[in-house]
């Protein structure tokens, strides 16, 4: 490293122990991992998208460091919600101090809190609802069904938010998703505001069909073929595929269980594991949740190999994950 890449060099000069090393190693074997011919599918729970990762998450996608995306339908939606509507979100710096009555007044301004940053509910959420109950009814009338990011996609692609926006589209991940027409998978999205959007759709009768919007089943279905057509072994014996897990939950365990899957359920020969693993975690290690599981134990599931380079980094993904992104694209 140089004092071109400065970032890069800080890490590589300060990085060496505890939490610090394991980002760097992380870092370092993300690199590898891409440099040796493989791809990199990462996962995205939590907020990560109204904590604007956006701003160095695209940019990993428009440099293809990232070949698919797995996340929540909060992550898929909230992206575009900032996207149109930053202006009007508020910080909440002391949100640790509100009382009840404090966020009873933000509710009634429509103010929707997390952590520290309020999402206004009537220029980003019924704004996207708005657009997207038009593409739903159509789609509903000609018998069309698409998955919960293809809905997303035709919507930015359709140019009809752009008037709208009020962030730099650069600076959306989503945005540069679509223009790479990136694989992306959304388990669990009825657990989202826009799902829940879709359900009163459907409901209130505007949507007839609920398989309008394709499921998880199919979402799975689709993974496999996704993993089977692009999983190879690579010179140094490693599996093409990595797997680079912010957060926990849903968005990490849906997308990891398809080698097992593969291996056990449909009984496939020469698929590889995955090549890498890194998960960025804030889970206790304790208590059979998944999400704090350390990396070995998924060797049991058939998820990882013995080989699999791992690394668990117990840290904030809002402070860990942009450092990483930008050690991997040199900066």
């Amino acid at each position: 490293m140089n004092a071109n890449h400065p970032i890069s060099a800080f890490i590589e000069r300060h990085y060496r122990h505890f939490n610090a090393a394991a980002l760097r190693d992380a870092a370092r074997a993300y690199r590898a991992h891409l440099e040796a011919g493989g791809q990199m599918l990462i996962t995205l729970a939590g907020a990560m998208s109204t904590a604007e990762l956006g701003i160095s998450l695209a940019e990993m996608i428009r440099a293809d460091k990232v070949h698919a995306i797995c996340c929540t339908g909060a992550n898929l939606e909230e992206d575009v919600f900032n996207l149109v509507a930053h202006n009007h979100y508020e910080r909440v710096p002391h949100y640790r101090e509100l009382s009840a009555a404090d966020e009873e007044a933000l509710l009634r301004r429509h103010l929707n809190r997390v952590t520290d940053t309020c999402i206004p509910e009537m220029e980003a959420m019924r704004r996207i609802e708005q657009a997207m109950l038009e593409l739903w009814c159509d789609c509903d009338r000609r018998g069309e069904r698409l998955f919960p990011h293809e809905f997303f996609y035709r919507l930015l692609r359709s140019g009809r938010l752009k008037e709208s926006y009020q962030i730099d589209p650069r600076d959306s991940w989503l945005v540069a998703a679509a223009e790479k027409d990136l694989p992306l998978w959304v388990p669990g999205w009825e657990d989202s505001t826009l799902g829940n959007m879709f359900a009163a759709a459907v409901i209130r009768g505007d949507v007839k069909n609920p398989g309008t919007v394709r499921s998880g089943i199919e979402y799975m279905v689709r993974l496999a073929d996704w993993y089977t057509t692009h999983a190879r072994t690579l010179s140094n014996g490693l599996g093409s595929l990595g797997f680079f897990q912010i957060g926990g939950g849903i968005a990490g365990d849906f997308p990891i269980c398809v080698v097992p899957m593969l291996h056990q359920d449909l009984r496939r020969e020469n698929v590889p594991l995955w090549g890498y693993f890194c998960q960025i975690s804030d889970s206790t290690t304790s208590y059979g949740g998944y999400s704090g599981a350390v990396p070995n134990e998924k060797i049991t599931w058939g998820k990882l190999a013995r080989e699999t380079p791992k690394f668990m980094i117990e840290s904030d993904a809002t402070i860990v994950a942009p450092l990483i992104f930008a050690y991997v694209l040199g900066w």
